[in-house]
């Protein structure tokens, strides 16, 4: 099986150009784009994604955020079909006190084309507090920053068409973007790709389930997946093949590819469903206010580790114990009570639909065990 690192040694040399025009895997790539070191180049102006590599080339593979970026923009630089693309616009803005982690940037394909790519969470836990914060609240900072950045966008480069991708949260605010600018935006967009992102609350469905920009978007989930089942998904979805397993499918640099095109599977798994179905019993069991009283409580007690990512309390995890039963014994009773109703419900949620699974999976066995004999009989 081959990646996307995989293809850019394969079709590096090609140019861009109508005999072999963009495809689904350059937007697979230039959605990744946005997770490469820009803030530790000090990127300000417009430059090459060759000058960009170069810059790059000293940084050890763990300066990256993850594994298989330091050879994907190494790769890139390298590449005829992407090194002189000009880079511009780089923001990043991450705000403790909003809780928002925001970082875009736009790779300008053409001179009639440019690409809007947004990152996806990181390992700071501000970062991950805005991830959760879609279960109860209607937008999070990350979307509204997302469409304020397209329209400065849209409005700096007016003779471009427009292409918008991310991958996990990241393509949560390119769809968000898209669907919530104006109509004159919207007919500029070329096609908008969410790889692996959460989807929307119904109050964002049902205000832009009958909006036509649904019609150049499109979803990638890999077959096992699990962050992008959680919520609401309107736009096309497409499935896809990963080499790893259950959550580790959400690694971009698991998915196949073959020639121009991101390998398809028919359906996902099982335990993607559970999951999916486990969220939105969830959802439906619990109340945005207990919800939020959860989250905010959680992440208050890792707060007081002092501890910034997720690295930070993983690495003194054991050392931090006293601190964090201290933090959670601190706290008002009522949101004590809260914390364990929201855990319980998550847990009944998550055994009933594993119970349920099992009972199908046990009753198509046997339906199929009868074919069978019957089969046989005949």
């Amino acid at each position: 099986m081959a990646n996307i690192n995989d293809y850019l040694i394969w079709r590096g040399d090609i140019p861009i150009n109508k005999y072999c025009p963009f495809n689904e895997v350059d937007d697979l790539i230039l959605a990744r784009f946005s997770y490469l070191l820009f803030d530790k180049i000090n990127l300000k102006d417009a430059e090459t994604i060759e000058s960009i590599s170069k810059k790059m080339k000293n940084f050890s593979n763990d300066e990256f955020r993850y594994n298989g970026d330091k050879e994907l923009i190494t790769n890139l630089g390298n590449s005829i079909r992407f090194k002189d693309m000009i880079v511009t616009d780089f923001i990043q803005n991450t705000d403790k006190k909003i809780e928002k982690q925001f970082s875009a940037i736009t790779v300008h394909i053409s001179e009639k084309e440019l690409y809007i790519s947004y990152i996806g969470t990181d390992s700071t836990l501000i970062g991950w507090k805005e991830d959760f914060n879609l279960a109860f609240m209607i937008n999070i900072p990350a979307q509204i920053e997302g469409l304020d950045y397209l329209e400065k966008i849209a409005k700096k480069y007016p003779n471009k068409k427009i292409r918008i991708g991310g991958h996990s949260k990241g393509g949560n605010v390119a769809i968000y973007s898209a669907v919530t600018s104006s109509k004159e935006i919207q007919n500029r967009i070329i096609k908008v790709c969410n790889y692996d992102g959460p989807g929307f609350n119904n109050i964002i469905i049902n205000k832009y389930k009958n909006s036509k920009i649904l019609n150049k978007i499109t979803t990638y989930l890999p077959k096992e997946s699990i962050i992008g089942r959680i919520l609401e998904h309107e736009e096309k979805c497409e499935f896809v093949e990963s080499t790893e397993k259950g959550i580790y499918q959400h690694d971009i640099f698991s998915w196949d590819v073959l020639g121009t095109s991101i390998t398809r599977v028919e359906k996902l798994t099982n335990s993607s469903d559970i999951m999916y179905n486990t969220v939105k019993d969830w959802l439906s069991n619990s109340t945005m206010q207990q919800r939020q009283i959860f989250f905010d409580n959680i992440f208050e007690i890792l707060y007081s580790t002092s501890a910034n990512t997720l690295g930070d309390i993983s690495n003194s995890f054991i050392k931090n114990i006293p601190t964090l039963f201290k933090s959670y014994k601190d706290l008002p009773e009522n949101d004590r009570n809260t914390i364990i109703d929201v855990s319980k419900c998550f847990i009944k949620a998550y055994a009933t639909n594993l119970k349920e699974n099992e009972s199908s999976k046990l009753e198509n066995f046997n339906i199929k065990n009868l074919k069978n004999k019957i089969k046989k009989s005949n």
